[in-house]
């Protein structure tokens, strides 16, 4: 496929309705932007190669000019001499020259019409790549969410499955079992004898604690008693 029917191909082309029926629009749209980029390389490679053709044909005319002048002089220096043959082929050299001349600015106005089309039709490839290039990142944003939003309903899907729920009831029992347990361990165990003394040396502390405080109090009352 030539470069030109490529690109009017790309440019008569919906890009959306394109991607909407697709099975894959990231795989389309990356082959898409591929196309797009070859055909931009090759238009601006063609458009070069016109460039530099229109200097050469310019350097051409420049020169035809130059020897049109150079015969016309001639035909001129040949008149002043009485020399009619020699200004009648210096004349002929000099309408050569202008024919020449004529041709190759008709070359040249080609050149930069072609030239001219060359960079319209690089500037309308170059926007469609720019939103080619968005719709892919748009795409590539919307894959990513759509990825996330699926692990997120995988996950919520799996734990309320029955057998996620029933494993979170399993474990609960288990816990619960353990702790009853636990507090089956010393129930109607009876105390040892250090226990005992120990529950004797705590009842002597308290009533130790009760005797100071009935002290603290008469001492209180006492004094009282005395301001008065």
């Amino acid at each position: 496929m030539g470069v030109f029917t490529r690109f009017r191909d790309i440019i008569s082309s919906n890009i959306n309705a394109m991607l909407d029926k697709a099975e894959d629009p990231e795989k389309l749209i990356r082959l898409m932007i591929r196309e797009m980029e070859d055909t931009l390389v090759e238009l601006k490679a063609a458009c070069a190669g016109v460039m530099a053709n229109r200097k050469k044909i310019q350097r051409q005319i420049d020169e035809a000019c130059s020897r049109e002048t150079l015969w016309e002089d001639r035909a001129s220096l040949a008149v002043e001499k009485e020399r009619d043959n020699l200004a009648r082929e210096a004349l002929q050299e000099k309408r050569r020259f202008a024919r020449m001349t004529q041709s190759l600015e008709t070359e040249l106005s080609g050149h930069q019409t072609l030239i001219a089309q060359y960079r319209d039709d690089i500037r309308q490839l170059d926007e469609k790549l720019t939103k080619a290039r968005e719709k892919q990142r748009v795409l590539a944003q919307r894959h990513i969410r759509a990825i996330g939003k699926r692990r997120a309903q995988e996950e919520i899907r799996r734990v309320d499955s029955y057998e996620t729920i029933a494993k979170f009831d399993d474990f609960e029992n288990r816990i619960e079992r353990m702790e009853a347990e636990a507090d089956l361990i010393n129930y109607g165990r009876k105390p040892t004898l250090e226990e005992a003394f120990e529950k004797l040396y705590d009842d002597e502390i308290e009533m130790e604690l009760d005797a100071l405080k009935s002290i603290k109090k008469e001492n209180a009352n006492i004094m009282e008693h005395s301001r008065k």
